[in-house]
């Protein structure tokens, strides 16, 4: 008798899950994303002029604005469209943003100039933005240093 009670014992299962090791990879996981998170921002760095301006009435569901970015050197890239954050020439640019118009007509088109950038060139970009159909084009402008 004492046998088949061994043998019972031994045939149970344990139905505990133990979440240890669960909890571990997830903790390894949100420290790798947030550490990769920040990396993941693209852009150009720019020094925009400050300029007392009101913001622009952007409407939500237009999605993300179209951004032409002109660099201290003068290089010309975009924050969508095939070719992100590679310079383009203006041919190149109007093509993208015709594209990207066509796309999703009625989204709004900023330009961001560095402060430095030969003001032509800016004037060039905002051109080639317009001639690719955009109806509005606005600049986009750090606020003023308040002092105090």
């Amino acid at each position: 008798m004492a046998e088949g009670v061994s043998l019972r014992r031994r045939r149970r299962s344990m139905s505990q899950i133990n979440v240890v090791p669960f909890i571990d990879v997830m903790l390894v996981l949100l420290i790798i994303f947030m550490v990769t998170a920040p990396l993941l921002q693209q852009g150009v760095e720019v020094d925009l002029p400050q300029a007392d301006a009101e913001a622009l009435d952007t409407t939500p569901d237009q999605g993300e604005p179209i951004v032409v970015t002109v660099s201290r050197d003068g290089r010309i890239t975009l924050n969508q469209g095939p070719r992100v954050g590679e310079g383009l020439e203006r041919d190149e640019l109007r093509g993208i943003v015709s594209d990207l118009l066509s796309r999703q007509p009625g989204t709004d088109v900023f330009v961001r100039g560095d402060r430095f950038v030969d003001y032509g060139r800016v004037v060039d970009a905002m051109i080639s933005v317009q001639a690719a159909g955009a109806g509005r084009v606005g600049l986009i402008t750090d606020p003023p240093e308040q002092d105090g």
